[in-house]
């Protein structure tokens, strides 16, 4: 069974630009996650953008769900930036026509990986895990845990998602 990974940006895949001050994007952190995390599963990686999600516009969303419909595989997880990452999963999930028969998992990061104290490694491993198990539908997962797409809110001021 192949995955395939759609790479939004978002914290995930930020990096600090030492010469700007800032933190901005490059290329995905995804090959290198996968290597160090020793992962053995079949993947497919497709960057769609490099963008903060707090700059996603509903035109990008449709360019993750028509990524998600046009893909051959059934198991999809979606690297996404955390502010905006129920949005998105809302967009997936009523979908219209819907995204029958596949599973969906979204995740991010509060750290970005580059910075090595990220929980960016270990969601990818549950999300990786998650849409391997999980029935057909649109999921989230963050901190260990997966939720459905309509019952999970980002607790900004814990910084962890949690049920509604």
């Amino acid at each position: 069974m192949s995955i395939k990974i759609l790479v939004t940006g978002g914290t995930f895949d930020k990096r600090y630009d030492e010469l700007r001050g800032m933190l901005s994007f490059g290329l995905t952190h995804l090959p290198e996650m996968l290597r160090l995390g020793r992962s053995r599963v079949e993947v497919a990686i497709d960057t769609l953008m490099m963008i903060d999600s707090l700059d996603m516009t509903p035109v990008d969303r449709a360019r993750v769900v028509d990524a998600c419909r046009a893909a051959d595989e059934s198991r999809i997880v979606v690297t996404h930036g955390t502010d905006t990452m129920v949005e998105t999963a809302r967009a997936l999930a009523t979908a219209n026509p819907p995204l029958s028969g596949k599973t969906i998992v979204l995740t991010g990061a509060m750290v970005p990986y580059a910075f090595g104290s990220s929980d960016g490694l270990f969601n990818l491993g549950s999300a990786l895990s998650f849409v391997q198990t999980l029935e057909a539908g649109v999921y989230i997962a963050m901190n260990g845990r997966h939720f459905a797409w309509d019952r999970v809110r980002k607790n900004k001021g814990t910084g962890v998602f949690e049920a509604t």
